[in-house]
């Protein structure tokens, strides 16, 4: 068997406006987090988060866990514009025991970051209060 290799693509640092509680669905507890800006950084490439442009439709599972499921807007420091989307899931009873993972996608026209269209990566997070942060890495 091949063994998984990765190498960081960036960090990001997803600031977040009050949560919205849409209440109980009968997928479960369904909450609105929308985006109010942030910055993302690493070796290639680098920039910020739109504010307006996005939002986690975050689901509170029968298993207490968190599902999420998130769209961003990044613009890099050059003025490309790139859509990030992710799913993932949040459990842990505190902060320091957050199990915090997500899977991103990328999707461009840029043809300086049009190799983000054909890489799969994985997210590796903590939330606090107002701010969730990743170190995301390309799966090799």
């Amino acid at each position: 068997m091949k063994e998984l290799r990765s190498r960081h693509l960036f960090t990001i640092s997803i600031e977040l406006h009050p949560i919205l509680d849409v209440g109980m669905t009968p997928s479960g507890q369904r909450r609105i987090v929308p985006v109010s800006g942030g910055r993302f950084e690493g070796e290639r490439l680098r920039g910020e988060i739109l504010p307006h442009a996005g939002s986690d439709l975050l689901l509170t599972r029968a298993d207490g866990a968190f599902q999420q499921d998130v769209r961003l807007a990044l613009r890099t420091h050059d003025g490309a514009l790139v859509l990030m989307t992710y799913r993932g899931i949040r459990h842990g009873s505190t902060p320091e025991h957050y199990y915090l993972r997500t899977a991103p996608f990328f999707e461009t026209a840029a043809p300086s970051y049009e190799w983000l269209n054909r890489i799969v990566s994985v997210g590796l997070g903590e939330r606090a209060a107002k701010v969730v942060t990743y170190d995301v890495f390309e799966i090799l």
